[in-house]
């Protein structure tokens, strides 16, 4: 069976009236406005989100109005900021179609990206639980500082490890690890369960944005420009392995050309083959397990069966998701 749907099955009642509590939440009276937020609903991801959050949910407790609310919370809030990212990165593809900025423009994209985010603000309220609330105020600065320090990175050159992990786990892994707090929080868990499910979250988290990176430097179909990374001045964790490792004379080329921003098709290939014959992908990999397996033994302590089988699922999805 797909992954995709191992992970799901054990809340597949669930996700299906998330669906469509989903879809009535950021419905609008005026049709042009709708016209957009049909746009972004076609070309809406895997769920992946709001199913670990009720996975969390149901290994804690029972699924209730709280938890439905707060994964319709994380849905919007995650849907809003691509769409802003698409924006700052000037992308014109999401998920192998035009951007909502490439059909629409860069002012409706903004626009509408701020209405998926009030509407997250209306869903996060109707919870009436100041935790969740709490969370999710606290989430949207945590992955607007990731973006932040991501493009000061770039502005300022900056090849460091640390600096990558730490924007990875701002940018993409306080989501999912945000997402299995809330969903525990939301059938009232005890502590050390939440911050258990809060953890495995920040790991899935890491490994979902380690694997992104690798596809970026590959040509198949994986729903973004192959090099757009580096072409826009982020080095991701492949290439500063790369150059960390390089003689000297490589290394301050390398350096040269991302200080510069010389960024030509020719430098983004010479740079994205010396990462993959350097050991910059296989680097990438050996973190990747390292943190599956941490993952993995965190996973194992769950006792509900079914919840255990969709979240060993998840991370053996997203460690070796094609795209």
């Amino acid at each position: 069976m797909d992954k995709r749907l191992l992970i799901a099955q054990p809340v597949a009642t669930e996700l299906e009236r998330f669906n469509a509590y989903y879809k009535e939440s950021v419905s609008s009276e005026d049709q042009r406005v709708q016209k957009l937020i049909d746009y972004v609903m076609v070309s809406d991801g895997k769920r992946i989100r709001p199913i670990l959050l009720l996975l969390a949910a149901k290994a804690c407790g029972e699924i209730n109005e709280v938890t439905y609310g707060a994964a319709m919370t994380i849905e919007l809030l995650h849907t809003a900021s691509l769409i802003h990212d698409d924006v700052v990165d000037n992308s014109d593809t999401r998920r192998g179609k035009p951007s909502v900025n490439a059909v629409f423009d860069n002012r409706m994209a903004v626009l509408v990206g701020d209405y998926f985010l009030s509407t997250a603000l209306i869903k996060a309220v109707m919870t009436s639980s100041y935790p969740i609330i709490s969370i999710i105020s606290n989430l949207g600065r945590t992955l607007a500082e990731g973006e932040l320090d991501q493009l000061l990175l770039v502005k300022e050159s900056v090849l460091d490890e640390a600096e990558y992990f730490e924007v990875i786990r701002k940018k993409t892994a306080s989501l999912l690890s945000d997402c299995m707090r809330i969903g525990a929080i939301s059938v009232d868990a005890p502590a050390k369960e939440i911050e258990k499910f809060a953890l495995i979250g920040e790991i899935l988290g890491m490994c979902f944005q380690m694997r992104d990176d690798i596809f970026d430097y590959y040509s198949n179909n994986v729903g973004k420009p192959t090099g757009n990374d580096i072409r826009e001045g982020k080095v991701t964790l492949p290439l500063l392995y790369a150059i960390g490792q390089a003689p000297e004379d490589i290394r301050n080329s390398f350096i040269s050309i991302i200080r510069s921003k010389d960024f030509s098709d020719a430098n983004i290939h010479t740079m994205i083959e010396y990462a993959k014959a350097n050991g910059g992908i296989e680097y990438t990999y050996t973190k990747i397990e390292e943190y599956y397996k941490q993952a993995e033994e965190l996973i194992q302590t769950i006792t509900n069966e079914e919840v255990r089988g969709g979240l060993t699922a998840a991370l053996d999805y997203i460690v070796q998701r094609a795209y």
